[in-house]
This record gives C-alpha cells, structure tokens and sequence, in this order.
C-alpha cells in the first residue's frame, strides 16, 4: 500500500519541485501598526485603491499584507536577492474576486495563492511549482 502512495505522489510531482510560503495575521496587532508610514511603505497605489473600497478596509490590508509575505517566504527559497514590498503585488479583477501575484521584476514564477480570514486572523498561502 505505501508504494502505491509512494508513486501515486511521483506521477503527480514528477520532476516538479515547490516552495511554499505562508503568513498569519492577528488584525488586533495589525491595527496597532498600521499607520500611513507603513502604508505608503509596503502597498502600491492599486492595492490602497482596492482596500479603501471596502467598510472594513483594515481586513483587506491585513490580506494583503499576509499575502505579500507568503510570496515574500516562498520566492526566498528559490532566491534569496533582495525584494522590497511594492515589488511584490496582490491584485484581483474584480471586489473580492481571485488574488493574483504581480512580481515587478526581470523575471518571476507563476504562483499560486490563497487567502483566508476567521475572526482575528487572516492567513494567507503562496505555492511555487518549478522544474527541479
């Protein structure tokens, strides 16, 4: 039975390897520094855009955040040259639609990304497949 497992997981894998980075954000701390230092600091203007559209406008920053450094985390194992915050961008389509990773850089992976809020959390989820 285990190498059944064992190859069911090689077939789906095959010769992929992943990074994976992940961020949790307690809002109760996030409200406490967040100011607009940090703001102008860490998002791009279409992520401020896309927050202040919404009455609970700190929940989305609080995703945001949590999910710039989950990208943040998972680039890092693959390369470990500096990166600063509005060079890694969350944007979605439309309010409240799929979060997608804009990396502002020569050249940047495809990742996969998840977001997810339960009362005073937020969680965020960054997955890199390459070719090993």
């Amino acid at each position: 039975m285990e190498s059944k497992l064992l190859k069911i997981v090689e077939d789906l894998v095959g010769d992929k390897s992943f990074a994976i980075g992940n961020d949790v954000v307690l809002l109760t701390d996030f409200q406490k520094s967040f100011n607009d230092l940090f703001k102008n600091k860490v998002y791009t203007l279409p992520e401020v855009n896309y927050c202040d559209s919404f009455d609970d406008a700190l929940l989305h920053y609080a995703s945001t955040f949590a999910a710039k450094e989950a990208v943040y985390k998972a680039l890092k194992q693959l390369d470990d040259s500096p990166i600063g915050w509005k060079k890694i961008e969350i944007i979605r389509e439309k309010l409240g639609g799929k979060p997608e990773v804009i990396i502002h850089r020569d050249s940047a992976p495809q990742i996969s990304l998840t977001i997810t809020h339960d009362g005073d959390y937020v969680w965020a989820v960054a997955l890199i497949a390459t070719d090993k």
